[in-house]
């Protein structure tokens, strides 16, 4: 999400950058977290894709994961209305879509169940990073820093400032955008976003996407819910390359949108177990696997046990 006269990054060789030059101090720092951010993600064996900056790469790349996990080859028409059928402007419902076994009928009218990601094993997934993606709709023309690809599918949208500005303006920006008519995020595969990830190097935050009544501002200006990662000890894990060694390692990422974030039909929402929530449930399921006995889940009112 930057200015539309922003110099493309130069990129020596696939996975490689060089500093950008002539750039005002600001700039300077913001790309050096970015291309930094990059690298630490390669260290976690995503793959870089510095060919996807636009909707017909970001397309043709979902469509090839596509065929290769349900073993199909579909025509040109039968993707286009692949497309049609599961952009939707409803988080909800693109996010039930991503964790479902889905139905379409092909041109010659036989049936293909299908999944957009590999559900009975989110490791075996492939993990992609690309950075300024631009999304022009039909009011909308937006650049976003990084996006993470799980097959080809945005789930994770990762905003950037310089080390001086609070993250939470990249919160008022994705909630700025997610407001404009016609934006990436309901007429594109954006819909499926599951994650946003907020940093200036210093201090991150992460939160999920949801539909406009549960995606704004309070009256005190503060983004509802929010939240910051931490370890067992609860010690807060803030720094950009700290928090994306532990919480975006693949198979844990695919482990917190499988399994630590919650559909909650009643409300149409999306919900984060907190790192302490997660922790709990790791601590139960070993017992069970360790076949431990009963036990019990005590705690305080409002602490999110039901959860």
């Amino acid at each position: 999400m930057k200015p539309e006269d922003r110099t493309r990054k130069q990129i020596n060789a696939p996975g490689t950058y060089s500093r950008p030059a002539d750039r005002p101090h600001s700039a300077v720092r913001e790309d050096t977290i970015e291309y930094g951010f990059i690298g630490t993600l390669q260290n976690l064996k995503y793959d870089y894709r510095d060919d996807i900056h636009d909707r017909a790469a970001l397309e043709q790349n979902f469509r090839e994961k596509f065929e290769a996990l349900n073993r199909v080859r579909l025509t040109d028409a039968e993707f286009a209305r692949l497309l049609e059928e599961i952009v939707t402007p409803d988080v909800f419902t693109a996010a039930r879509t991503l964790r479902s076994i889905n139905a379409f009928t092909r041109d010659d009218g036989t049936p293909l169940n299908y999944t957009l990601v590999n559900l009975k094993d989110w490791c075996k997934n492939t993990f992609e990073v690309i950075h300024q993606l631009r999304i022009n709709t039909d009011y909308s023309h937006h650049r976003y820093d990084v996006i993470l690809l799980i097959n080809g599918v945005p789930c994770v949208q990762i905003e950037l400032k310089t080390l001086g500005v609070h993250p939470r303006r990249a919160m008022e920006q994705i909630v700025e955008y997610k407001h404009d008519p016609g934006n990436g995020y309901t007429k594109t595969l954006l819909c499926f976003m599951q994650l946003f990830i907020v940093s200036n190097g210093d201090r991150t935050y992460y939160f999920a996407n949801n539909n406009a009544r549960h995606f704004a501002f309070n009256a005190d200006e503060r983004f509802l819910p929010v939240y910051e990662f931490a370890d067992e000890d609860n010690r807060k894990i803030t720094q950009l390359d700290a928090f994306a060694e532990r919480f975006l390692k693949k198979c844990e990422l695919g482990q917190t949108i499988s399994r630590y974030m919650v559909l909650l039909a009643g409300e149409q929402k999306l919900m984060m177990m907190r790192p302490y929530q997660v922790y709990a449930v790791q601590h139960i399921i070993q017992c069970i696997d360790e076949d431990n006995g009963n036990g019990y889940i005590w705690h305080t009112t409002g602490s999110g046990k039901a959860l």
